[in-house]
């Protein structure tokens, strides 16, 4: 079905989709590279506790 009119709540709805989409994404990105350097961290200090 084709529509002439353009309805901007369209475009509203896919920016709030992709605001939220990518605020996502990003915070399992940080929350995923948090716990990579955690553990880099807690390997680090074994070394050195161990010396």
């Amino acid at each position: 079905m084709i529509r002439e009119n353009l309805n901007q709540w369209d475009f509203v709805i896919g920016a709030y989709v992709v605001g939220i989409a990518g605020t996502l994404a990003m915070a399992v990105w940080a929350w995923q590279t948090m716990r990579a350097a955690e553990k880099r961290r807690d390997k680090v200090r074994e070394k050195v506790k161990r010396k």
